[in-house]
């Protein structure tokens, strides 16, 4: 598990100056074991920080993923954060959509796709979104009622 600490360093270790808000928002993600919207950051910010706008929050969201600190997923109901997972090697996920864990699949399904010559992959993402076994229990409990 990461802690604020670690992750305020790899930021400043970036060159990224190191804000009191910079700090909070490290501290809940390290805090929050799933899925975040950005929403939901900047309603929590913004009990500790009067006048702070939407658009810092993204920005901060975007400058932290772009620096490998968090992971950014795309959902139906739009983009989420988490913290980046600590495994240096190339992974994928499975990801409940219900409590937010994610499984890695240490396989990479571009392993297996024929990319025509004339393009060049620079990136890619690949998640499967699903029900962890809890989550799957209590979805069938909920519905047998």
């Amino acid at each position: 598990m990461r802690t604020t600490e670690e992750i305020v360093n790899q930021l400043a270790a970036q060159g990224l100056r190191i804000t009191d808000q910079r700090r909070t928002l490290a501290k809940l993600f390290v805090e929050t074991p799933g899925y975040i919207a950005p929403k939901e950051v900047y309603d929590y910010m913004g009990k500790s920080y009067s006048g702070l706008s939407f658009d810092t929050v993204y920005r901060n969201l975007r400058i932290m993923e772009e620096l490998g600190v968090l992971e950014q997923v795309v959902f139906e109901d739009g983009v989420k954060f988490k913290l980046h997972c600590r495994e240096h090697d190339h992974h994928h996920h499975l990801i409940c959509l219900q409590c937010g864990k994610t499984y890695p699949i240490k396989h990479c399904p571009m392993d297996q796709t024929l990319i025509p010559d004339q393009f060049k992959v620079i990136r890619h993402k690949f998640e499967v979104f699903g029900y962890c076994g809890d989550c799957e229990v209590e979805q069938s409990e909920g519905t047998a009622r």
